[in-house]
């Protein structure tokens, strides 16, 4: 069973989850605040749920101080969607974003998504809608047709693939990018290999851009 930490002090809000979520199978642990949070948080869960205001604190300073004892999913629930607020949750290695009001259908595909990544399985053939992704033969298909692609289009869209259904700010894409080669990557460059790596893979709708931060690679419902 897949447990839960749920981080809300709107006792409305929380409810709606808990029952929503606990019919689906899931396992929750609610808490009100902060530090009730932190505190649940060493009693061990699979995912966070954190909602940025707090009556005792910042849910970005939960969220980092989180992330530096755990890799633990961790979704922002909030009434915040501002697009610094987003692109900062993200930068600091929160792995989804979700503004309030949201269905609960939506929520709980988002849980799946990050529980699929923070599992990492097999990584040898990645998939999202007709393109597949073999890291054994360094080898990209479109409809099952080999595409060629540049080294540096293809770290690219391997990063996509490997954070699928994940938001991944500029800022985000250019660390792990870097990370990979050991080279600088400027701004710029990311935007010209992102346009040809578009043009290549013939505009993949599941390859999306959210203007101002970022990009996703969503596996279409």
């Amino acid at each position: 069973m897949v447990k839960v930490l749920l981080i809300e002090d709107d006792e409305t809000i929380a409810f709606g989850i808990q029952t929503g979520l606990q019919r689906k199978g899931y396992e929750i642990l609610w808490a009100e605040n902060a530090s009730q949070g932190i505190y649940l948080f060493h009693q061990g869960c699979d995912v966070v749920l954190l909602d940025l205001n707090l009556p005792d604190g910042n849910g970005y300073e939960v969220c980092r101080q989180l992330k530096k004892q755990s890799d633990i999913p961790i979704l922002f629930l909030t009434v915040r969607d501002d697009e610094y607020d987003i692109v900062t949750g993200l930068d600091m290695g929160a792995d989804d974003y979700i503004v309030k009001p949201f269905q609960l259908s939506v929520l709980e595909s988002r849980i799946r998504a990050v529980l699929r990544r923070s599992k990492k399985e097999d990584g040898k053939r990645l998939s999202c809608g007709n393109l597949l992704l073999d890291t054994e033969r360094t080898t990209v298909f479109i409809n099952d047709k080999a595409v060629s692609l540049t080294a540096g289009e293809y770290r690219l869209l391997l990063v996509l693939m490997e954070n699928k259904n994940y938001t991944l700010t500029r800022t985000r894409l250019l660390e792990k990018l870097w990370d990979q080669d050991g080279a600088f990557v400027n701004d710029n460059t990311l935007t010209v290999t992102m346009k040809r790596l578009r043009e290549k893979l013939g505009y993949p709708s599941c390859l999306q851009t959210l203007r101002g931060i970022g990009y996703r690679m969503e596996e279409k419902q």
